[in-house]
């Protein structure tokens, strides 16, 4: 571990600082864009008296293409909430039940209120899992079921034949919403085919964002696909002129940038590993989590007493569990500092 530990630390001292280490309660990339990703956005502001397209269609085409999916299977919105919301205005009406784990993303009782859907939540296991039978079940007359992977905020993966089997008792009339917000934070070995799955379960809509791994949270770029059937009613909701005229020269010099990007992600992503693996050395429950972020349970000190005096926003549960972004080195360090002042 420590040769990994030791080319960590390397590694972040040659990145951009982060701008708030000690801002971890939004799950934001801790780096600022991409030094070629913030070249093309600064040439695109001399754009900005103009208009973006009416609807996206050359995002929309660029992004079909990265994933391999058909262009007609692929909706774009402002974030991957704007995808969800999207879909509840295309496939519910007021009264439908929409069924969630709880704890869950914050943004998504918020959906169901503006839809003036019925939220049904279902509580994750003692492992912070998704109870996959008590989820299917509440989506026996549910217009819309929500499934995280990685969960958010427990970080936890469901394995891909849980997720089969779940979808498989899930009725086709009802959507499931399958966020992968952090999917590329997640080992290539324990990523679901979600083209394939969607190939089998047309019920499926599968939600990104370009918000975390690629840290442009600020520029509000998400896509989803699905069956043809389900996007195009989506693509009907799509807002003319809703995207910002950037967002497409954003995404492709992300794309460009691919091999950088990816460098990041495994800073990240061993940032993560050693924060967890510290947190437990000094006694503390954290879950295999496989995003940005780690989670810690309740605890016998409430952590609002471990965290807020130290000045640090993270995000708190009604539970007394706590979700903490991982940033930089420096941004881990006052995460251990503060843990082992208030314990």
């Amino acid at each position: 571990m420590a040769p990994l530990t030791r080319s960590v630390e390397d590694t972040v001292a040659t990145l951009p600082d982060a701008v708030d280490p000690l801002a971890l309660s939004l799950n934001e990339n801790p780096f600022s864009p991409l030094p070629t990703v913030r070249s093309a956005l600064i040439s695109a502001i001399d754009s900005a008296n103009r208009y973006p397209e009416f609807l996206p269609e050359r995002l929309r085409r660029l992004i079909a293409d990265r994933i391999g999916m058909a262009e007609n299977q692929v909706v774009i919105g402002p974030g991957a909430t704007g995808v969800a919301m999207q879909l509840l205005h295309a496939v519910t009406e007021p009264g439908d039940r929409m069924v969630m784990g709880t704890p869950t993303f914050d943004g998504y009782p918020i959906f169901a209120q503006m839809a003036r859907l019925q939220p049904v939540m279902v509580p994750l296991d003692e492992h912070g899992h998704h109870d996959l039978d008590a989820l299917a079940d509440a989506a026996v007359d549910a217009k819309v079921v929500v499934l995280c992977r990685p969960h958010n905020p427990t970080g936890t993966l469901e394995s891909a034949p849980a997720v089969e089997r779940f979808l498989a008792a899930v009725p086709r009339d009802t959507i499931v919403m399958l966020d992968e917000a952090y999917i590329e934070f997640v080992a290539p070995a324990f990523r679901l085919d979600a083209a394939s799955l969607i190939r089998k379960y047309p019920n499926v809509l599968v939600l990104r964002t370009f918000s975390k791994a690629y840290g442009l949270a600020g520029l509000r770029i998400g896509y989803g696909f699905g069956s043809a059937d389900l996007t195009e009613k989506l693509w009907r909701m799509q807002l003319p002129f809703g995207m910002d005229s950037t967002s497409l020269v954003a995404v492709a010099a992300s794309y460009d940038a691919e091999r950088q990007l990816q460098r990041r992600i495994r800073v990240i992503a061993a940032e993560r590993r050693y924060l967890r693996m510290r947190l437990r050395a000094m006694g503390v429950y954290v879950t295999e989590g496989h995003a940005n972020f780690v989670y810690l349970p309740p605890a016998g000190t409430p952590w609002q007493d471990v965290f807020d005096p130290a000045g640090m926003r993270v995000r708190h549960y009604k539970d007394g569990g706590v979700r903490i972004t991982v940033g930089d080195r420096w941004s881990t360090r006052a995460v251990l500092a503060a843990v082992a002042a208030g314990r």
